[in-house]
């Protein structure tokens, strides 16, 4: 914990004070959204298909609009974006907690998700510009209160739960208006070193879409979100099979060594990384973590509850300290190939493309997982996965090797 303030209170106060917006943000959500599902199907007696439709409205909303966030961070600052992103959301959360039609509850949900695509692009480039050459360290920083604010986001809402559903959308609600009105009075206006405000949106949007070499590590960082988000989809599944009821004791475990993973042992990580080895080597390297993650789920038999808890804890952490190696070094990559230009609009792009790729990652894992279960060959799904990761470093390490992910020097966009 005193690394963590002094490594914080190295950090310009602008740098700083976002930090403890994450942590914020994601305490409120994370006290939340966890909880919503079961309030729509259960208090409001909202039918399957309806308690989707609601969920899968933020999301689209959110990964869908994330290049409008970030194109419009790039055209009117960084402020602005970030204070639009933490109103709505305010009013997003208050909405649920207090309306019972459909109707409304989608109206609530797109604006909790258009909340996010605000401010989250806003966020990251206001944080590279104020670091400068410091990404890497206040990316690592950062990740540590985003994971501390995910882990302790569910525990406040599960006590506040036991009060009301609607005790925690409101206080969930006045956490975003806090921030709101910090950050009018506390965050000074910040616009990148090169913005998109004398351009067209097209313009903005071409200048992106032809920057080849970021498409191509986009492209290439895909598999790391679909591995990533295997806590939510092929882990919890894992446990369903081999431990019964006692897996929801477990997948709970699992989110809380995947946060603890991040807390405790990102910043000593992230500095041991920079030490042993270049950005793109650090890359790899955390891929293959990754990748390797789940391997000793492949190998442990499925009649065997306990080893594969045991597989389970391993193959979270690993994936976790993967993760946190690759996390800073990947933020930094995505300002050294926009050339510092664009910057928010290239950071909403590449999260509209982990997003679209989560999506269909995540049909192909769920379709593997039937068939390989069909067949009591679950390995498969494993070894894919793994094959995942191995794959994504293979293609990172390519594009060093041509000379793709090399700093690009700053171009004017096109007009």
């Amino acid at each position: 914990m005193k690394a963590l303030w002094q490594q914080t209170r190295s950090f310009p106060p602008a740098a700083r004070l976002l930090m403890a917006n994450q942590f914020a943000i994601n305490l409120a959500f994370y006290m939340l959204m966890p909880y919503l599902a079961a309030h729509l199907a259960g208090e409001l007696g909202l039918a399957a298909w309806a308690v989707g439709l609601v969920l899968g409205v933020r999301n689209f909303s959110q990964q869908g609009m994330f290049l409008i966030g970030g194109t419009l961070a790039d055209r009117l600052g960084y402020k602005a974006p970030i204070m639009a992103g933490c109103l709505l959301r305010t009013v997003g959360f208050g909405l649920l907690g207090w309306v019972d039609n459909l109707p409304a509850l989608i109206a609530a949900s797109a604006a909790t998700g258009f909340a996010g695509a605000l401010f989250n692009p806003a966020v990251r480039a206001y944080l590279a510009a104020e670091a400068n050459e410091r990404r890497v360290d206040a990316f690592a920083t950062f990740n540590v209160y985003y994971q501390a604010g995910m882990f302790l986001g569910p525990l406040v809402g599960l006590a506040l739960l036991a009060a009301d559903f609607r005790l925690v959308c409101t206080v969930a609600a006045a956490i975003f208006t806090v921030l709101t009105l910090l950050q009018w009075r506390a965050l000074p206006t910040r616009r990148g070193a090169a913005t998109g405000g004398q351009d067209s949106v097209l313009a903005q949007w071409r200048t992106v879409v032809g920057n080849r070499p970021f498409l191509l590590f986009a492209a290439a960082m895909i598999g790391s979100y679909v591995l990533t988000f295997q806590v939510y989809l092929a882990l919890p599944l894992a446990a369903s099979d081999a431990l019964g009821t006692k897996a929801t004791a477990v997948t709970s475990g699992l989110f809380v060594v995947s946060a603890g993973v991040a807390v405790v042992g990102q910043l000593r990580l992230t500095a041991w990384t920079k030490r042993q080895w270049n950005p793109h080597e650090a890359l790899v390297r955390g891929l293959v973590i990754m990748g390797l993650a789940f391997l000793p789920l492949a190998v442990m038999p499925s009649d065997a509850p306990w080893g594969v808890g045991a597989a389970l804890v391993a193959a979270v952490a690993l994936l976790a300290t993967g993760s946190a190696m690759v996390y800073p070094f990947e933020m930094d990559t995505v300002v050294m190939l926009s050339g510092n230009h664009l910057v928010a609009t290239h950071y909403g792009l590449y999260n509209t493309v982990s997003g679209l790729g989560i999506t269909l990652g995540n049909l192909a894992t769920g379709a593997l997982w039937d068939f390989a279960e069909r067949h009591d060959a679950l390995w498969l799904t494993w070894t894919a996965l793994a094959a995942t990761g191995l794959a994504c470093a293979a293609s990172i390490a390519a594009l060093a090797r041509n000379g793709q992910l090399a700093v690009r020097q700053q171009q004017p966009a096109t007009t």
